[in-house]
């Protein structure tokens, strides 16, 4: 608990809340209350899946200016920025997956070999019980409860632990979630490690985590006791290679865009801009452009432009500028936990900012001569949650999807294929493991349970002891 409380950053005698209100083992309460609602089958049922995704929406859009409210609190994000990057996001998600609840949940039949006829066999997707989500503060709203809408499509009992760094919505969800939703089968538990841990103690059927890499190898340590399948949601240093035949002016505005919304606390923002010596010189003044024109002279007086979540963070981010030559910004003023759109040159490799995930809104320009240079540079170091690459060449961008390894891609943009809820959303290797968008959601959260039904004639004796040559010849025929 204690090695927890140090990498979250927080205090660990917080109580755990319950629909917040405090209450004593208020986690173990949760997930055996939720256990007993499972087993009644409750869930299952596919209008009270489409009721609780539907009521999802509903939230969504009554409290829209609450939890516009409190994402300003927390990291102030402006109301466009709430609505378009977690507002609109869960609505969609709920709505996507109400919409395909009955064509994901239809048995699949599978074709039965002759030698197991007479025979069917199909594939059943079924819930796995009660699931945990786990969310994150740097997207307290999207990244908790697209993970919940996923969840209940398939047609589990959902324990909800939002991230005690955004308070604000952390409380606004335990005070809308049981207002909304079921609340003998949903459950916010508020609090910090505290509660955290007492849930991770649980016997939970699958675990959603979304976060760092330290806490997420803690997640699944934790899981592993119980034998808990996890999916984990990290991040990483996501690179973002721009070649000389770009369109530098639209790729400084994606950029731009991809980096510096939510003040660069974005898991999948360009981590680092891999160019050579003579495109960098060009992208500079277009980057420079474009935040002017986003956020204007002064970012620190923008409503458009957000603020660090934490003192803890601010000191780590602001930190990293130190590491390089801020050719644009570098400003900061601790009494707003503001860091303005920064850009570094001349970063020696083995620097601060060059070693750890950013997650801020300072961006590196590593110098890459060229594509080959670039994809090594990529390789020697962990996979990331996301890549990118802009260029106009077919062949440089079919290289680059086929020798980089990342969870994500994006040619030519930054970030928007979170937009296509069809695409799988997920990390490989230090930066996550597993899905929970659309349909690779709910797979995720389901078991796809193999069945056979058999007639009872012909009844063959050819499977069964004693064994012939004969059988063992007829069978070497059918097989």
């Amino acid at each position: 608990m204690i090695v927890l409380a140090i990498f979250l950053g927080t205090d660990i005698t917080t109580s755990g809340v319950v629909g917040g209100q405090i209450c004593e083992n208020s986690s173990m309460n949760a997930y055996d209350d939720l256990k007993t609602t499972f087993y009644s089958s409750r869930t299952k049922d596919l209008r009270w899946r489409a009721e609780q995704l539907a009521a999802i929406e509903r939230m969504m859009s009554e409290g829209e200016s609450d939890f516009i409210d409190a994402l300003n609190q927390d990291l102030g994000k402006h109301a466009l920025e709430s609505w378009m990057t977690e507002i609109s996001y869960v609505t969609d998600t709920a709505a996507y997956c109400r919409k395909n609840l009955r064509r994901w949940t239809k048995s699949k039949r599978i074709s039965t070999p002759a030698v197991a006829l007479p025979a069917k066999s199909w594939i059943q997707p079924e819930p796995l019980g009660v699931v945990l989500v786990i969310g994150a503060w740097n997207y307290p709203l999207q990244l908790t409860m697209s993970g919940v809408a996923s969840a209940i499509a398939a047609g589990n009992c959902v324990v909800i632990k939002p991230s005690e760094l955004a308070p604000a919505m952390s409380a606004l969800l335990a005070k809308c979630v049981p207002e909304y939703l079921d609340d003998g089968s949903i459950r916010v538990v508020e609090g910090a490690v505290e509660a955290t841990t007492e849930l991770l103690e649980q016997p939970f059927d699958h675990i959603l985590y979304t976060g760092g890499g330290t806490v997420g190898r803690i997640v699944m340590s934790a899981a592993a006791k119980n034998l808990t399948p996890v999916t984990l949601e990290l991040g990483g240093k996501s690179p973002c290679i721009v070649l000389p035949d770009a369109n530098l002016e639209v790729t400084a505005r994606r950029i731009v865009w991809g980096k510096y919304t939510n003040a660069g606390q974005t898991c999948i923002a360009p981590d680092y801009v891999l160019t050579d010596v003579d495109t960098e010189a060009k992208l500079l003044p277009l980057i420079q452009k474009s935040i002017t024109e986003m956020f204007g002279d002064d970012p620190q007086q923008s409503d458009s432009y957000g603020r660090i979540v934490n003192d803890r963070h601010f000191d780590r981010i602001s930190s990293f500028i130190d590491s390089g030559h801020a050719v644009i910004g570098g400003q900061t003023d601790s009494s707003e936990r503001y860091i303005a759109p920064t850009v570094l040159t001349d970063v020696p490799l083995d620097s601060p900012v060059m070693q750890e995930e950013i997650f801020g809104p300072v961006l590196p320009i590593v110098r890459a001569n060229d594509l080959d240079g670039a994809i090594h540079f990529i390789r020697e170091r962990d996979k990331p949650l996301s890549a990118y690459v802009f260029t106009k060449s077919e062949e440089a961008e079919s290289r680059f999807l086929d020798e980089v390894s990342c969870g994500n891609a994006c040619v030519n943009d930054t970030m928007m294929f979170m937009a296509v809820h069809e695409l799988p959303f997920g990390g490989v290797g230090g930066s996550g493991m597993g899905f929970y968008s659309g349909e690779h959601g709910f797979k995720t959260f389901s078991h796809m349970k193999a069945v056979m039904k058999r007639g009872w004639w012909p009844d063959l004796a050819v499977r069964y002891a004693p064994y012939t040559d004969k059988k063992f010849a007829f069978l070497r025929k059918i097989r």
